[in-house]
């Protein structure tokens, strides 16, 4: 798919600001004049004001159109400040030549004000100056001849008024205000854009995990299964039924996000019931789960991982040995302990991929809404679980 250009990136939210706050800017003229109609009979629509203000608006409105659409995106997306500025300038200063040139001549010449000897000027006038002088009138003495008065308006104005600083500080005011929305909805876009690949990365690194799970479990149980062939094929059969159960429950329900917490609970009972085929009564083997599971999601196996743990690190073929698994669930809350002895000669086999990957998962899926505690001390081994439970 083509890339877009950041020159034609820009929602219909901000769109329909600026359509707004502009048709309220336009209709303001009208309202006003309607107001001062309504309150003052003598007053009439004069359409002659409401076309000079829409003038003036027009004019911004062009300023507008330029900055949005071409010199804000350069910032705001391209990120060339030095080109935005000086584009900013020249625009500006086109505008303010613009505005000088397009001034009205509001003061106009003013008459000659002759005064004769005997006539005083009043004293409200302004101040005046002497001009050079003038051909004396034909019943006038040259003596006697009054100065001219200049006045101050009749003075040319200046080259950038007040008026035209007004209008540049409105223009620099209408480019910040069309700056700051334009990054307010950047950062917006930027914040949904990376939630979607953190959601992304995050099922990328759950189906990963998940694959690693599940070879490593079925490795685990198949060597049960070896050994318990040698020791009695019966239950070798018996087992294979239970490891068919086992093995739909991964590959149906395994690559979800969650299960029900009743098909969980049943997953770990047929693994408890396969691992105690293969041991003596040596090995003390205590499952406690509730029999009433709530209407709850977890996702998959979260807790297989422990118990696994807890059968090859725990089990001393020498000595008595016991696995203590507790679940309880509390409405929201679901408290997981397994407790497990140590065997005399721990297992050295190479793995521990699978407790790696279910420390990850928590991480992953429940970020810090999560307690896991692990108390090793030489003889025990045990885990506190504390999972909160989607509806």
């Amino acid at each position: 798919m083509m890339k877009r250009n950041y020159w034609t990136i820009q929602s219909k939210q901000e769109n329909l600001i600026y359509l707004v706050a502009w048709g309220l800017l336009f209709v303001a003229p009208l309202l006003s004049l309607y107001v001062r109609t309504v309150s003052n009979a003598d007053i009439e629509l004069n359409w002659n004001e409401v076309g000079i203000v829409w003038k003036h608006f027009a004019a911004y409105l062009l300023l507008f159109v330029i900055h949005n659409f071409l010199l804000a995106p350069v910032l705001v997306h391209g990120h060339k400040r030095a080109a935005y500025v000086t584009t900013v300038v020249a625009i500006l200063t086109a505008f303010t030549i613009y505005q000088c040139s397009s001034r009205p001549d509001e003061i106009g010449p003013r008459p000659r004000i002759e005064h004769n000897r005997h006539h005083e000027p009043p004293h409200d006038e302004p101040p005046f100056e002497f001009d050079e002088e003038r051909p004396p009138l034909p019943d006038e003495k040259a003596e006697h001849r009054p100065p001219r008065r200049i006045h101050k308006a009749d003075a040319p104005p200046p080259i950038v008024g007040e008026r035209d600083i007004l209008a540049i500080m409105v223009a620099l005011l209408m480019f910040g205000a069309n700056l700051g929305i334009k990054f307010y909805f950047r950062s917006r876009s930027d914040r949904k854009r990376l939630a979607i690949l953190e959601r992304e990365n995050l099922e990328q690194q759950l189906e990963y995990l998940r694959y690693q799970i599940n070879p490593h479990f079925f490795m685990n149980t198949l060597n049960n299964i070896h050994a318990l062939v040698d020791i009695d094929p019966e239950q070798a059969k018996d087992t294979i039924l239970e490891l068919s159960k086992m093995m739909r429950f991964v590959l149906y329900e395994g690559n979800k996000q969650s299960v029900a917490l009743s098909r969980e609970f049943d997953f770990i009972r047929h693994y408890v019931a396969l691992m105690q085929l293969r041991y003596t009564e040596k090995v003390k083997i205590t499952l406690n789960l509730p029999q009433e599971s709530p209407d709850r999601q977890i996702p998959p196996l979260i807790l297989i991982t422990f118990i696994e743990n807890a059968f090859k690190h725990g089990i001393s073929y020498q000595h008595d040995s016991f696995i203590e698994v507790t679940v309880t669930v509390d409405d929201d809350k679901l408290c997981f302990l397994c407790c497990n002895s140590k065997a005399d000669r721990p297992n050295k086999e190479k793995g521990g991929v699978g407790l790696d990957n279910v420390r990850k998962r928590l991480k992953l899926l429940y970020d810090n809404n999560y307690s896991l505690k692990i108390h090793d001390t030489s003889d025990v081994y045990q885990v506190e679980l504390s999972l909160p439970l989607k509806s």
